[in-house]
């Protein structure tokens, strides 16, 4: 057994992704392990890796990867995509809906929440009972979970009852300023 494991660390160090990263035998995940993880497919875990945004090691042909590394991605806050900054963005502009409209809001959420219900399956249901529990609580865990940067964020804007919350021309001038003002434009200002 001892052999086994020298020849594992061998494999391991030999064909690494990032020089620096030596992980414990223990702390390590399989692509699909770190898709459970993350709530995301395992081709998904595949790309950040192929990236560079997760570093893995291989065992044979097969990536590994730390789990430290995974629940670092899980919850990080940074590197929104243009998609995911426009929609955060929209989400910004929902929120302040909310804060001058709390009540009339949250009944129109509720209310999608029911009619989106009957046809949810998979993930969808899963974070259809997430928003029907944030629905249900105070006023600012909606107001936070809308705007989380978090990848928990991400997937609840993704799946945001608010859909269809802001009219077309409240959205259109919020998507003009947003690319004047988005971040990850090289032009954009602040």
């Amino acid at each position: 057994m001892f052999v086994v494991f020298v020849l594992y660390g061998v494999i391991m160090r030999g064909s690494t992704s990032d020089p620096d990263f030596q992980p414990q035998l223990d702390e390590l995940l399989t692509t699909g392990e770190a898709a459970k993880v993350l709530n995301c497919t395992r081709q998904h875990v595949v790309d950040l890796c192929d990236r560079g945004d997760l570093p893995y090691t291989t065992v044979g042909t097969h990536r590994r990867v730390s789990r430290e590394h995974v629940e670092a991605i899980k919850t990080r806050t940074d590197r929104l995509s243009r998609d995911e900054r426009r929609s955060l963005w929209l989400a910004y502009v929902v929120a302040g809906k909310i804060g001058i409209a709390p009540i009339q809001m949250i009944d129109a959420a509720r209310d999608q929440v029911e009619r989106t219900r009957p046809n949810a399956r998979g993930q969808a249901k899963k974070w259809l009972d997430e928003w029907e529990s944030l629905l249900d609580g105070p006023v600012d865990r909606i107001l936070a979970a809308l705007t989380d940067r978090s990848l928990r964020g991400r997937e609840l804007r993704q799946n945001s009852p608010f859909a269809g919350a802001l009219s077309d021309e409240e959205r259109l001038k919020a998507l003009n300023e947003w690319a004047v003002h988005d971040v990850g434009n090289p032009r954009g200002r602040r």
